[in-house]
């Protein structure tokens, strides 16, 4: 692909999409069909892979829970509520007015991680994978996989929205100058016991609908912009 002079990343979860609401629903869900201790174990299950994966993969925790009660056939439903779910409820005010801005300066790519068929189904369903012109990229590690985003789209400049400073800072650290970094405090880990664990971000929001307000200059891109 031919390089752009900046190509802005911009995060799923707890970005663009209140995912702390969607992960509330879920427990609720499952706890007025299957009852509350249906809804400890599955949560249990899903925590532990989120901290041996690095990411929520509710699907393959539906299958583990499902290993351990073969004979909770209802519990089969649950494959419908995570594939129906209603994604384009879910997105924050404001998030589609800053990706039509940001598609304005420069191409417009959604940077997330996560499994291989919610991630995508999630991203799709919500709307926004249409409001990028499909330009979504999914990795099961995306910090580790820089080379890649880098090379499908070259720029001189990127702009990464990201909802965690520990993304954040280890994009920084890779590429330094070539990136800015953009903060949205939104979710559980913009609280500010994670938050104090790493180095600010080059410019940070409350809200993600605040960046539709904002202008170019304001993610300090003139300069390569300017030698493009």
């Amino acid at each position: 692909m031919t390089s752009q002079p900046i190509v802005f990343l911009i995060d799923v979860d707890n970005t663009l999409l209140d995912n702390d609401y969607i992960q509330e629903d879920i427990k609720r869900h499952l706890e007025r069909e299957f009852g509350k201790g249906c809804r400890d174990r599955y949560w249990t299950i899903q925590e532990d892979l989120f901290v041996r994966l690095g990411y929520r993969d509710y699907l393959g925790a539906l299958q583990l829970y499902r290993d351990e009660h073969p004979n909770q056939v209802e519990f089969l439903s649950m494959a419908s509520f995570f594939v129906d779910y209603p994604f384009c409820d879910r997105v924050f005010p404001g998030a589609f007015a800053v990706l039509e801005r940001f598609q304005r300066w420069g191409r417009t790519v959604i940077l997330s991680d996560g499994d291989v068929v919610f991630q995508p189904r999630k991203v799709e369903r919500s709307g926004i994978a249409a409001a990028v012109d499909g330009h979504v990229l999914i990795y099961i590690h995306k910090e580790q996989s820089l080379d890649d985003v880098s090379r499908r789209y070259p720029a001189s400049h990127y702009v990464l929205v990201d909802d965690k400073l520990r993304i954040l800072t280890a994009v920084k650290e890779a590429w330094g100058d070539r990136v800015t970094t953009v903060f949205p405090r939104q979710g559980q880990f913009a609280r500010e016991h994670v938050v104090a664990r790493y180095p600010a971000a080059d410019l940070s929001v409350e809200h993600i609908g605040e960046l539709a307000d904002l202008e170019l200059s304001a993610f300090n891109v003139g300069r390569s912009l300017t030698a493009c």
